[in-house]
């Protein structure tokens, strides 16, 4: 009789190596062994990166186990829907991984899925969709809503009283302005925050901004 469940990070790229560890982490202190950690990949290179073994998504389906949990560590935030509802479908649990040293405050709420890293700060009375990626050292200040399939980059400053919309990606450094009660800042679904950027104002959905202060990359 099997009675163990497994464990997987879904992506052995750069993003998942560096979930990788605060996974093995995170196990070790439920008491659960790091054998029933492993990548998934479905075009591996190798057998195992950083001594953890790698298995193909099949593989994981096949695997005599209780239950699957699998954190999603692909930073295309469009793959990762795709991924998420193949997970979903396939009875594949969403799995959160966050970092020891990750500082949450009053009343957050964080959907399924999330990704961590360390020294993440989320502060009070935030309200976080499905599978949001924070990296190292970003912030989330009060009373912001972030929605679903967003990520950070390392070093993002996000103030206080910011609206983040679906598959909004927010670069690296960018610092964006806090808003008001009642009149929030505004990242638009699908919209990105490029690195380095200082964000004053309202970005419209599915834009690009760029440079201090932020303004709309002209294409072409």
């Amino acid at each position: 009789m099997v009675e163990k469940a497994i464990y997987g990070i879904y992506g052995a790229g750069g993003c998942g190596r560096g979930i990788m560890p605060l996974a093995r982490e995170q196990l070790q202190c439920l008491g659960i062994s790091s054998e029933l950690l492993v990548f998934i990949d479905d075009q591996p290179q190798a057998g195992q990166v950083n001594g953890q073994r790698i298995v193909r998504y099949a593989e994981i389906l096949a695997c005599p186990a209780t239950e699957r949990h699998v954190a999603l560590a692909i930073a295309n935030s469009a793959v990762r829907e795709k991924l998420a509802q193949q997970c979903s479908q396939d009875g594949i649990l969403p799995w959160t991984v966050q970092a020891a040293n990750v500082v949450v405050m009053d009343e957050v709420q964080i959907g399924q899925g999330a990704l961590l890293c360390p020294f993440v700060t989320l502060t009070s009375n935030i309200q976080i969709g499905r599978y949001f990626h924070a990296n190292l050292y970003s912030y989330v200040e009060h009373d912001c809503i972030i929605g679903d399939y967003v990520t950070f980059a390392p070093g993002v400053h996000c103030n206080g009283n910011i609206v983040i919309e679906d598959h909004a990606y927010i670069g690296t450094g960018a610092i964006i302005k806090q808003g008001n009660p009642g009149r929030p800042l505004v990242i638009g679904h699908h919209a990105v925050v490029g690195m380095g950027a200082v964000v004053t104002k309202d970005v419209p959905a599915g834009t690009t901004v760029i440079g201090n202060p932020a303004r709309l990359l002209q294409k072409g």
